[in-house]
């Protein structure tokens, strides 16, 4: 006996039947109104509530948070509108989602669960419109049943439902909903595909939409397996930084540099994914010319949310928020209590302090600094002997007091004689500050 549609969904939401609280994306459409109705009428199950984004799209839109007020109302489940805006850009589509997302992320609590209703056929039209574009065996996964959301987790219960038993069951139900009229219009290419594209594959092959959806699963399977090994092939190269103060994602390039050429973007894929959207395959040539650039050079690799710089053997991933301080000079007239750099972290001194007042300043060229048992030496001759990274040299508080340097951030070989009897210590912006 075939499982009914409340069966296969709770079975599906199972996994977080624990969760403080689910949310549903109620857009007031079919698809998400048979997923309200479902889940308010059943039992034992986390507290509910609702959300629906108002894009502002279309003058239809704005009744439709007045109806999903009101089934929500006689459902007796919270519901909570929120306005967005939708920044202009090439894709419509794309700018409505992310604005959409970001939207839930506000609602979104620790272990929260927040719930679409997408289902089979969504599926199969992500998978073919992925392939158009000639997308990897990553996006070729199409939307997964589960990913992490703001601290919590987004959840597509119904992707193995189709749209014929949500509208079976809506209409058993006499439930309203609302029609986007957006949703014929066939300069979209989602709708161009639903409208035209799939009634003829699906004329030629029945089961078209069902296998599609299938051969998602399978790629999502062969996925796992490539990020498998690819935190494999990560670990030999995620060794420590020999600058274990510098708050930055860096790997050994030795140990990536004896994977083959598919291996390395694979684990550069997988190190990447959390920190930028990934460039497309022409792109790639990139990763190549900072791989085997000479020893000597500092190249870098610029992509969509940050670089990747490679210093010697190593490299480092630098967000774009990197390079957002100020290299304008702060005073510093009690040295006893740390000072807080504008976006580059906290300086602060160990030990006794010496009479101030002094001053902060950033790197101009030709600075020289009183090292102990080595006389006077050129600051930049000095930087490269210890190996500091280029891209953090301009970053470096040097502590002045009237026009004499008088120390920088404690760092192998740049020391304070311990007569001194006190350092500079430099505590960069982390990356949970924002470099990240």
């Amino acid at each position: 006996m075939k499982p009914t549609l409340p069966a296969k969904l709770l079975h599906a939401l199972a996994p977080w039947r624990n969760a403080p609280a689910w949310h549903i994306a109620f857009s007031g459409g079919l698809d998400s109104t048979v997923l309200l109705h479902l889940l308010a009428n059943s039992e034992s199950i986390p507290p509910l509530s609702a959300v629906h984004v108002h894009h502002g799209l279309q003058a239809a839109a704005d009744a439709w948070p007045s109806h999903c007020q009101s089934i929500c109302d006689h459902l007796g489940v919270p519901l909570r509108i929120m306005r967005v805006q939708v920044q202009a850009g090439a894709s419509l589509e794309g700018a409505a989602r992310e604005a959409r997302y970001q939207a839930f992320t506000e609602v979104m609590g620790a272990g929260a669960v927040m719930l679409t209703a997408q289902h089979r056929e969504d599926q199969a039209e992500t998978l073919l419109f992925r392939l158009l574009r000639g997308a990897g065996v990553r996006g070729l996964t199409a939307m997964p049943v589960h990913r992490p959301l703001a601290g919590g987790h987004l959840v597509r219960p119904l992707l193995h439902v189709s749209r014929g038993e949500l509208e079976a069951y809506a209409m058993a139900h006499q439930l309203q909903w609302i029609a986007d009229p957006s949703n014929t219009d066939t300069q979209f290419s989602r709708n161009y595909l639903r409208h035209r594209v799939f009634p003829r594959l699906t004329e030629r092959w029945p089961q078209a939409v069902s296998r599609l959806a299938r051969s998602a699963e399978h790629l999502n399977e062969a996925q796992g397996l490539l990020d498998e090994l690819a935190r494999i092939d990560l670990q030999a190269a995620d060794q420590p930084s020999p600058f274990p103060w510098l708050p930055l994602p860096s790997l050994a390039l030795a140990c990536l540099r004896e994977l083959s050429d598919a291996r390395q973007r694979n684990a550069l894929r997988h190190w990447l994914s959390p920190l930028t959207r990934l460039p497309d395959s022409d792109h790639w040539v990139g990763w190549q010319s900072l791989r085997d650039a000479r020893h000597d050079a500092q190249p870098l690799w610029r992509l969509a949310d940050g670089q990747l710089h490679r210093c010697g053997e190593r490299i480092w991933w630098l967000p774009s928020s990197w390079s957002e301080f100020s290299d304008t000079a702060v005073s510093w007239p009690d040295a006893q209590h740390p000072l807080s750099l504008p976006g580059n972290g906290l300086l602060r001194i160990v030990g006794k302090a010496p009479a101030g007042p002094f001053e902060v300043r950033y790197r101009q060229g030709g600075e020289t600094l009183d090292v102990p048992g080595r006389g006077r030496r050129d600051l930049k001759r000095l930087l490269n002997e210890s190996g500091v990274p280029g891209f953090v040299r301009g970053r470096l508080p040097l502590l002045y007091q009237g026009e004499r340097l008088l120390g920088v951030p404690t760092l192998a070989g740049l020391r304070v004689a311990p007569s001194e009897g006190w350092q500079l210590h430099w505590v960069p912006q982390t990356c949970d500050q924002g470099l990240s």
